[in-house]
């Protein structure tokens, strides 16, 4: 039996295929803007005392949410480099 594969598929893409294979193991925690740094960085201080430098998420950046010193905001560390991480979510 033969197998043939429609080469005007997308979903039988490597891209697609490897997309999906994809795991997000990232860490949210909360923390407070202490610091604003140059584009689009901040330094951060999490719950349990941890300073860390935080970049805006493209979401955050699209929609041109205002991040200032003081803002509560859940932030994203990636288990290999807890020292750095993305700004997901500003609270109110």
């Amino acid at each position: 039996m033969t197998e043939t594969i429609d080469i005007n598929n997308t979903n039988n893409s490597p891209t697609t295929i490897n997309s999906r294979k994809k795991e997000k193991k990232l860490v949210d925690v909360l923390g407070i803007v202490t610091h604003n740094l140059s584009n689009g960085k901040f330094r951060i201080k999490l719950e349990n005392g941890v300073q860390v430098i935080g970049h805006l998420s493209g979401k955050i950046r699209q929609n041109r949410i205002k991040i200032v010193v003081g803002d509560k905001v859940t932030i994203e560390l990636s288990p290999y480099d807890l020292t750095k991480g993305r700004i997901v979510f500003r609270h109110r």
